[in-house]
């Protein structure tokens, strides 16, 4: 935990004090003339100048790490590149435990270390710093255990003024809510929605370069160049993967990633006005890389979105639709297997929230949001009795409550209900922080 005490530990503020007013009036107490009294003035005011600059000193080494705690950035406030000092390491971090219970079925409840993150940055200059974060998913991460260890970002931030900045290496895609500010206690429920996980996909990153800017009027705008999707990659083969997240089954995440097609996003996020937020993205580019026997085929990726806190309430909304064109020839090559390649795909959630307690370091929020959304809602057209049918929608209610314990630790509980599914409804308990 970091102090926010300009003072060190072994000094408070009170004794600080209390040896400063015995310095000062105690040699006065022994002056005994005019004389005397005004280089004892004169001395005490130096004195009290160097003290004064020990505790500035000593003010801006405290507020250091504090300020770099904050390098996990939200799409809305940008962490200036400018933010603590040079050559001064930090890091940070976030992590979930999880709780899960289908309904009418307990022997199927499972408790997982969904993720531990560490994030570690360093700064170069006051311009310059270093972010990266590496995590580890579901505790264990070997040939025969499900887990996994990822470099979630690892890129260099430059700022070029006070309000353009430039980034380079791998980063997250200013999509959505959630992808830039994914850390369990920046969002509702137990596990991430399922419109940005499965429709946008979450952690999204990519290599490449970006920038950044704001307006004095509460606007960020960013554009970039980075890496994109490989429908080689595609498994038609497995019913789970592609139909759980099209995008997600085709994501390179810098690892080796074939750069032949790359790939351009525009986001733009208005913040300008007290409690609210407005936005939209679009990603596009292409997808086969220029591989033998893959035609070509391009994906896009819109979104728009929308949240608002009027005192205790948070209400929000998100829409998000995306298209893979090309798909025709390439799955007549895949016909026989059990999932194809979709045309379209989209989804949408409206989310309510109300902070029914909050004494400023503790609240708890009851929530409810509703969402509509389909992997696969269209197929292109490959002859009659070989294109696939489309998926119906998938239409989930979830309910529950976060409770922020402390500052940065979040206990949550939810219950979700499958309209078109109803054996999937399950209960979850959650525990996640941030640091």
């Amino acid at each position: 935990m970091i102090e926010n005490s300009p003072f060190p530990k072994s000094i408070s503020p009170p004794l600080t004090l209390l040896v400063f007013a015995l310095s000062f009036f105690v040699p006065l107490a022994k002056a005994t003339t005019p004389t005397e009294l005004e280089a004892r003035v004169q001395a005490l005011a130096e004195q009290l100048s160097a003290v004064q600059a020990e505790l500035a000193t000593l003010k801006q080494q405290q507020a250091t790490p504090q300020a770099a705690a904050q390098i996990p950035m939200t799409p809305t406030a940008p962490t200036p590149a400018s933010a603590g000092s040079a050559s001064n390491p930090n890091f940070f971090g976030y992590g979930e435990l999880t709780y899960t219970r289908p309904d009418g079925d307990a022997s199927a409840a499972t408790a997982d270390l969904t993720r531990f993150v560490l994030g570690a940055g360093y700064r170069f200059d006051e311009h310059t710093r270093l972010v990266s974060e590496l995590e580890v998913e579901h505790a264990v991460s070997s040939a025969s255990d499900a887990g996994e260890v990822a470099l979630e970002q690892a890129y260099i931030e430059h700022e070029f003024s006070g309000s353009l900045y430039g980034k380079a290496g791998l980063i997250l895609i200013p999509s959505g809510m959630l992808n830039e500010s994914h850390e369990p206690t920046r969002y509702y429920g137990v596990f991430r929605n399922f419109v940005e996980t499965a429709i946008v996909p979450s952690t999204w990153r990519e290599g490449g370069i970006a920038v950044q800017g704001t307006t004095d009027g509460g606007l960020r705008w960013d554009v970039g160049l980075t890496t994109g999707f490989d429908l080689s990659k595609w498994d038609a083969s497995s019913a789970s993967e592609g139909q759980e997240s099209p995008l997600a089954s085709i994501h390179q995440e810098l690892s080796f990633a074939r750069a032949r097609d790359f790939s351009g996003f525009a986001a733009l996020n208005f913040t300008g006005r007290p409690g609210l937020r407005v936005g939209a993205s679009l990603f596009a580019g292409g997808a086969t890389q220029g591989q033998l026997g893959l035609s070509s085929a391009h994906v896009t990726l819109w979104e728009g979105h929308a949240r608002f806190t009027p005192r205790r309430w948070d209400l929000a909304a998100l829409y998000a639709r995306g298209a893979i064109s090309g798909t025709a020839r390439i799955n007549t090559t895949l016909v026989g297997n059990p999932v194809l390649i979709p045309k379209e795909f989209f989804g949408w959630y409206i989310q309510t929230a109300y902070r029914a307690f909050d004494n400023g370091s503790q609240w708890l929020a009851p929530f409810v949001r509703y969402e509509r959304y389909n992997t696969a809602s269209a197929y292109a057209d490959i002859g009659l009795g070989l294109t696939s049918m489309a998926l119906p929608d998938r239409r989930v209610w979830t309910g529950g409550l976060n409770w922020m314990l402390a500052p940065g630790v979040v206990v949550k509980a939810d219950y979700l209900s499958f309209e078109d599914h109803t054996g999937a409804d399950r209960f979850d308990l959650g525990v996640g922080y941030q640091f």
